[in-house]
Order: C-alpha cells, then structure tokens, then sequence
C-alpha cells in the first residue's frame, strides 16, 4: 500500500466484507501513521465496536469527536458503545446529539429509542 489513504481505504473495505479484524489492523497502522484525522479514528471506532472491543471503540470515537464535534457517526458510535458498557445516560447523550445532527435517520432514532427504553426499565 503507497499511503495512509490506502490504508483507510482498504481498512473500510475489510469492514464492509465482514472482517472486523482484519480492518482493526490495517486501521490502527493507519492511525499511527495520521493519528489527527478523524475519519480514520471513527472507522477503528467501528471496527473495534463490531469485534466487541466497546471500551477501545468508545476511545476511537471521543477521539474523533475531539478532532470533529459535529461528526454525527461518531457520536452515534460513542453511544452505542457506551450502551454496550453499561453507561446508559451518557449513551443517550451522545444519541440524542446524533439524531439532531441528522433528523429523520432511522438508525440513530432506533437506537436512542432503545436505549431510552432499556434506561426506563433499569429504573422500573
């Protein structure tokens, strides 16, 4: 591979074909090459949540949300990791951000909807 976008790249296309694994590697040496960028970061944050490494997923995302505070996927990431951990207010935080960022996706009102659900029955 030539450089860091090749390595992003072919890490999103592992993802996609199901080799969460595989995309885990070939982004993190993405990421110590550009640790600054955002993009890469979040596609770690997913490949991280899909082989069930939530707390390394949610660092992924708060990082990517470091670089980029209006990156709505990440902050639906962050929640959804923090849901998996147990931290059901905070994931409703990040939730409820990623659904107003982008009003109307379905994904993102799903699972604030679910979370919000498991919350209420935590404390029923």
């Amino acid at each position: 591979m030539d450089g860091v976008y090749d390595w992003y790249r072919r890490g999103l296309s592992l993802l996609d074909s199901g080799r969460p694994h595989a995309a885990a590697a070939v982004l993190e040496r993405a990421v110590s090459l550009e640790p600054g960028k955002g993009s890469i970061r979040e596609g770690l944050g997913r490949a991280y949540y899909a082989i069930g490494r939530f707390s390394a997923a949610l660092e992924q995302f708060v990082s990517a949300l470091d670089l980029d505070p209006v990156n709505d996927y990440a902050h639906f990431g962050a929640g959804l990791a923090l849901g998996r951990l147990g931290r059901l207010v905070e994931a409703i935080g990040h939730l409820k951000m990623a659904a107003a960022m982008r009003p109307g996706l379905r994904d993102y009102l799903e699972a604030l909807a679910a979370h919000e659900g498991r919350l209420k029955l935590r404390f029923s």
